[in-house]
């Protein structure tokens, strides 16, 4: 009798040692296998790209690299995970029934994770926007450093990071598509000669073209579109560069600084908001 408990035991001690090396094989042959596939979905990416030198194909690529490699692993995980449950006796079939049965009932709860995973499929498809390219989405507005089917990773100007889910998105203001405009607003002092004026700002325009950085970010002549508006103390002129996308800031801040030189070299005021007072004497008296 002894012994025939012994045995059981031992048996028993067998049979939990070989589910275990069991489970942590499975466990280690996932870790393995997630690696070994999102490095084949990186050397994929690498090989199609090699030799193309637009940006928005790079980045395309880059974008859709993250995502298959996000959703390789999620599906490694979810097998390694059904069969650790069989491996551990657990019956893997009424678990898939009783999570329809719940499925329905949350269902209702979830239906934004689920617009989320929808939205993020037709952003990708429709090639909306890609990682690294600067957007306006959803109130809030920076580069993007990350894009999953559940949400888009913004990091603004300031460092502040916003993850926006993607059933917020509707409106998708992309800033890095083929080119961009630098647009320009200058004011100027009502007693200025405006087509003087006019012939300064196209001086330091082809200057700006002409400088070996700057002008290879400006994809064509300076427009100068004229009198924009008449404000309380400047007549407000606009123009505008033509550059490549991501640069309009740039080259805007630096044909400022230059304008602001070429202005004061040429005597030409640049006007603070003031306030004039007028005092009627008449009335001063009558008031006395």
């Amino acid at each position: 009798m002894l012994r025939q408990l012994q045995f059981l035991n031992l048996a028993h001690w067998s049979s939990a040692g070989v589910t275990s090396l069991r489970v942590v094989i499975i466990a280690l042959a996932a870790w393995v296998l997630v690696r070994v596939v999102q490095r084949l979905i990186r050397l994929f990416r690498e090989r199609v790209t090699r030799g193309i030198d637009d940006p928005e194909v790079l980045k395309r690529a880059q974008t859709l690299a993250q995502v298959f490699r996000y959703v390789a692993a999620v599906v490694i995980m979810v097998i390694a995970a059904t069969l650790i449950l069989g491996e551990l006796g657990v019956a893997v079939a009424p678990i898939l029934g009783a999570a329809g049965v719940v499925g329905l009932a949350v269902g209702f709860g979830a239906q934004s994770l689920v617009k989320d995973y929808f939205t993020g499929f037709f952003i990708l498809i429709e090639n909306q926007m890609r990682q690294g390219d600067v957007v306006e989405i959803a109130g809030k507005s920076g580069l993007i450093e990350e894009i999953t089917l559940r949400h888009v990773r913004l990091r603004d100007y300031d460092g502040n990071v916003h993850y926006v889910a993607n059933s917020l998105i509707t409106t998708v203001t992309n800033m890095s598509r083929g080119f961009a405009h630098a647009v320009v607003d200058v004011g100027v002092a009502y007693r200025e000669n405006v087509d003087e004026v006019f012939e300064v700002m196209r001086e330091v325009g082809a200057e700006l073209r002409a400088d070996p950085v700057f002008g290879a970010k400006i994809a064509g002549e300076l427009e100068i579109a004229g009198v924009e508006r008449w404000a309380e103390s400047a007549v407000i002129l606009r123009c505008r560069f033509t550059v490549r996308p991501l640069e309009q800031w740039n080259v805007r801040r630096e044909y400022l600084r230059r304008l602001k030189r070429a202005f004061d070299a040429r005597g030409i005021e640049i006007p603070v908001p003031h306030v004039a007072v007028v005092l009627d004497a008449s009335k001063v008296k009558g008031a006395e």
